[in-house]
């Protein structure tokens, strides 16, 4: 799929006015002179904006690799086109190599190169080194690499990159320094001692290969083919310039322009003057563009590799067909036209095919799905050890004569003095007198739990930098302290280093106050004097939404009228930006009243959506519009009946309130939706309402056919699109991943799985006022309708239990052990009752089953369930049921913890399997055999069946220990069991364990 033109980096074209100022010279640029212009992020909405220079400023800030990464390249005059190449070849390839053979001098491209390094003392210890993923510490000796492709290159006229010294070395080829080290712009402000480290680190490398942009110039001379294709492109784009200054010489009216094109069945460009100029010029030369073979309907324009429909395969979707010859016809113009215009006096249509010569963009396209932040990241280039110090901070007391030593040693070691005392202070260095003297900021200290040490501190961890942190507690010269690994800085993780500029500083989440059930938007300012205007059922209040891959568009816009809290004040509220970015803004309006309030609210709800406001109930998405996302706030959050501290007492076992507080913890809540990368703004806590996530249910069926059938690209896209809209997500300002794969469809299954678990447990909190003769625990424990008894560990039935934990525990699962908390034996209300038909059935087993946290809310109040009608069936290896495990370790995966959150929740269940359908491989079933009861699914691997342990019931346990079969042929490695009625199952055992991650 090509590259459409507002995706590259760089844009060229002549100025329409003489308005627009260089970004980096100040001065206006002049009506009709060529200006270039960095595409940079917008701040103030979800788009790219050009930062604007003159051709001679441009080259100075930005590093074009080729014309290809220039938008409108090939719609400026051939001469000019010339130039830039010339200068983008003056550039060179970015490295800086040593000059060869006697008295050589250096190239245009390795002196301009020269300026993008340089060599100092780090000023401060902030900058962190791109080859180590370390800070470089203050005074150390580091190494600049100014690039011009990143975020924040591209906006500001390039990035300044420092290095370690040892680091640089290691990568200098990579980035492009050959020379050297002497050469360094800034080496001989250095000591002498550093000028012999660099020279020794960074001796002339030889450069292997002539620099690509010469290969390239020597190619085009040999090659006979290119060169008239080059003289066809220098011959028609005089020919189209020849008509576009006829048009500008006789200032051809902007109505006229139309009028040609409407004559030759063209759509006219929206609001841009220079679109409408290019598709005239165009017609004119080449003949008019017939509509797009493919959707029928679409308008071709030109886009540097050929033609490109600009029509709608669907309201989610563009067409986005590319042809580099489409079909045309000869260009019309009216006897009006022509008498008007002297240069149409004579003008007869034709119809020729555009020249081409296509240099791919070095930046990806909008459609490459973007790499993950840690796969960005990845693992350093450089292997660096730590300093002993790093990132620590101290603040030194007294010690006036000896305290710059101090200093410079502790920033040699890694670390950072500070003059205010804080709580994430690693020690302060000072004396005995001073500690005595108790001054205010070492009583700070002291409130702090923060130790004291002497000076010789820094020697001891110079001699041995490993036990730097027990040096602060043994070397204390103080009677107070806390442990010092309590207040060590946490390593940034590669997802916080990788962050942009415009997602740092993002909340994760609003506190959002509830009024007549609607939240009025904090940023409005008006949320303590105002509420959302409400009349009968008619909320005036909605959140709208755009994914749009193909231009890279995650945009929300919220509207809301508000009125006083006391009456007869109106205003209108309207915020819009990026998800998950501090991209946007947002305006307060006062009104005059309730009727004009209205009317510019349902004014904006049409020009955003396409929809009348009246109209909203039976809502139609129309191309390039946004789409009500539909939100159910419920309670306050301050409202929620709280499981934190209570003076009621509960009733219930201290085990049984632990567990209460843990699967009702709306923390943990949030934190599953953020692993999710949910947007927790315009979904607070996962309430999307039922009916939209059933929705969503329904995209990922419909991909799950495409999948099946092999779709089409632009099929993927508008299903992605439309998901991703559904249930907002926060990707930054990173473009998702098109949703293609049976795994992609998985994950988010098991998203919306989590996210209809979330509603259920926030409604629960939310749906009974506090009791203020009852424990909010013991309310919430009578919501789940479930009998819990923890079961004392040395009863026999504790024992047993344990065992089938310990043998069942899969060797390929071993990257952790699993530790028992808790065992509660449950008795879900009503279930028994429903499981009595099936216990006459033969075949009954304990079986386990695995599920998030967040899940087993849902789980203990309502069952396990199957999978709704409208899930998609991928991922389901035997069709929707209900899977069961008799290894402990295949269950647990599906718990989904992590090093961090390692507790996990498993279920051990009665299930009646009587007659089996055995399988060795998938088999998707919507219908059992009428002999049937039950799947399993035969797995190399299993317990030993003679080890079981059968109960007084004629439940059997399959504890015994694994047993592998070298002769069966399955691609299961495990057994599974499926049941495909939820009345198969009676839950009898809750576990809590921790997962002891090993690494």
């Amino acid at each position: 799929m090509a590259t459409a033109d507002e995706d590259l980096p760089f844009r060229a074209e002549y100025a329409k006015t003489g308005r627009a100022s260089c970004k980096m010279c100040k001065s206006p640029i002049g009506k009709d002179s060529l200006r270039l212009a960095a595409m940079v992020q917008s701040s103030f909405f979800d788009g790219r904006q050009p930062n604007w220079f003159h051709e001679s400023c441009f080259f100075k800030k930005q590093r074009p690799a080729s014309e290809g990464d220039i938008a409108n390249f090939e719609n400026i005059r051939y001469d000019d086109q010339q130039r830039i190449k010339k200068q983008i070849a003056d550039l060179g390839n970015g490295a800086v190599i040593a000059p060869t053979g006697k008295g050589k001098k250096r190239s245009k491209g390795d002196s301009a190169a020269m300026k993008d390094f340089g060599i100092e003392y780090s000023k401060s210890g902030r900058a962190t080194c791109p080859g180590c993923q370390l800070k470089v510490s203050k005074d150390d000796v580091r190494v600049k690499k100014v690039v011009y492709d990143t975020e924040v290159g591209m906006k500001f006229g390039g990035q300044a990159l420092w290095h370690h010294l040892e680091c640089f070395a290691q990568i200098r080829n990579d980035l492009g320094w050959l020379e050297k080290g002497e050469m360094l712009p800034g080496f001989k402000a250095l000591s002498a001692e550093d000028q012999k480290k660099v020279k020794t680190l960074l001796p002339a490398i030889k450069a292997e290969g002539a620099p690509e942009v010469k290969k390239a110039k020597l190619e085009l001379k040999e090659d006979p083919e290119a060169k008239e294709l080059e003289e066809k492109i220098a011959k028609q784009n005089a020919e189209l310039f020849k008509y576009r200054d006829k048009i500008q010489k006789e200032k051809m009216k902007k109505d006229d322009m139309i009028a040609i094109l409407e004559e030759n069945d063209q759509d006219v460009p929206e609001g841009d003057t220079l679109k409408l100029l290019n598709l005239v010029c165009d017609v004119l030369t080449f003949g008019a563009l017939k509509r797009c073979k493919k959707c029928k309907t679409g308008q071709y324009v030109f886009n540097k590799s050929g033609y490109i429909c600009t029509g709608d395969l669907s309201e989610w979707v563009k067409c986005a067909n590319l042809e580099k010859d489409p079909p045309r016809k000869p260009c019309i113009i009216s006897r009006e036209l022509k008498e008007q215009y002297s240069f149409l006096k004579k003008y007869k249509g034709k119809v020729q095919t555009r020249a081409i010569k296509y240099v791919p963009p070095s930046a990806p396209s909008s459609l490459e799905p973007i790499k993950k932040e840690e796969d960005l990241d990845g693992t350093p280039k450089v292997k660096r050890e730590k300093p002993p110090l790093y990132q620590l901070q101290f603040v030194i007391i007294g010690l006036k004569p000896s305290e710059e030593k101090i200093k410079k040693a502790i920033h040699k070691l890694g670390g950072n003095v500070v003059s205010k005392v804080h709580e994430g202070l690693a020690a302060v260095i000072s004396d005995e007198e001073a500690v005595e003297k108790m001054g205010s900021r070492m009583e700070q200290a002291k409130s702090f739990g923060i130790q004291v040490v002497p000076e010789d501190f820094v020697d001891a961890v110079k001699d041995d930098p490993s036990g730097a942190i027990s040096y602060i507690t043994s070397k204390s010269i103080c009677d107070w302290g806390t442990d010092p690994h309590s207040r060590i800085p946490q390593e940034d993780s590669n997802k916080s280093k990788s962050k942009s500029i415009y997602t740092k500083s993002v909340p994760k989440s609003k506190k959002l106050k509830l009024k007549g059930g609607v939240a009025v938007d904090p940023d409005s300012g008006l949320d303590e004097v105002a509420h959302v205007y409400i009349k009968g059922k008619e909320v005036w209040n909605v959140v709208l939404g755009l994914m749009d891959l193909q231009k890279k568009k995650n945009s929300f816009y919220k509207l809301q009228l508000l009125e006083r809290d006391t009456g007869n004040k109106y205003w209108l509220f309207r915020s819009w930006g990026r998800i998950g970015t501090t991209i946007g803004g947002n305006k307060v309006e006062d009104c005059r009243g309730l009727i004009e309030a209205q009317n510019k609210f349902m004014e904006l709800y049409e020009e955003k959506s396409g929809n009348p406001w009246e109209n909203r109930d039976n809502f139609q998405k129309l191309p390039g519009k946004m789409y009500p996302i539909d939100i159910d706030y419920g309670a306050d959050e301050e409202k929620l009946v709280g499981i934190g501290h209570s003076n009621i007492k509960s009733n219930l076992p201290d085990r049984v309130q632990d567990f209460i507080k843990l699967i009702f913890d709306v923390n943990m809540m949030k934190k599953v939706m953020l692993e999710f990368d949910l947007d927790m703004e315009k979904m607070p806590l996962g309430k999307l309402s039922t009916k939209q996530l059933q929705s969503a249910y329904k995209v990922l069926t419909e991909i799950s056919e495409l999948i099946k059938n092999g779709g089409e690209t632009s099929q993927f896209i508008d299903c992605t699109n439309r998901f991703y809209t559904l249930v907002p997500h926060n990707f930054g300002v990173n473009n998702p991943p098109i949703l293609n794969t049976v795994e992609q469809v998985t994950h988010h299954s098991e998203v919306l799985d989590s996210l209809m678990e979330i509603e259920c447990a926030y409604n629960m909190l939310q749906s009974e006022e506090a009791s203020k003769d009852v424990n909010p625990l013991d309310q919430h424990y009578a919501q789940l309708k479930t009998d819990m008894v923890p079961l004392s560990k040395d009863t026999d039935e504790f024992k047993l239990l344990a065992q089938y934990v310990q043998n069942t525990h899969a060797e390929t699962h071993r990257m952790y052990d699993l530790e028992i908390v808790d065992i509660f034996k449950v008795a879900r209300k009503g279930e028994e009752r429903r499981f009595k038909p099936f216990r006459k059935l033969h075949n009954r087993k304990l079986l386990w089953h695995g599920s998030r946290l967040t899940n087993f809310v849902g789980i203990l109040s309502h069952g396990l369930k199957i999978a709704p009608p409208e899930a998609p069936v991928t991922g389901y290896m035997f069709g929707k049921g209900i899977y069961f495990a008799d290894m402990v370790s295949k269950s647990a995966n599906y718990c989904f913890t992590s090093k961090e959150n390692n507790t996990g929740l498993l279920l051990l269940s009665e299930v009646a399997l009587g007659d089996m359908l055995e399988c060795t491989q998938a088999k998707y079933i919507t219908k059992l055999p009428k002999d049937k009861h039950s799947l399993k699914g035969i797995g190399r691997t299993q317990p030993n069946p003679e080890e079981s342990h059968v109960r007084a019931d004629g439940v059997e346990i399959p504890l015994g220990k694994p047993l592998t079969s070298q002769d069966l042929k399955s691609s299961l490695l495990y057994n599974e069991f499926i049941v495909y009625d939820v009345a198969q199952v009676n839950i009898q055992y809750l576990f809590r364990v921790n997962f002891n991650y090993k690494y």
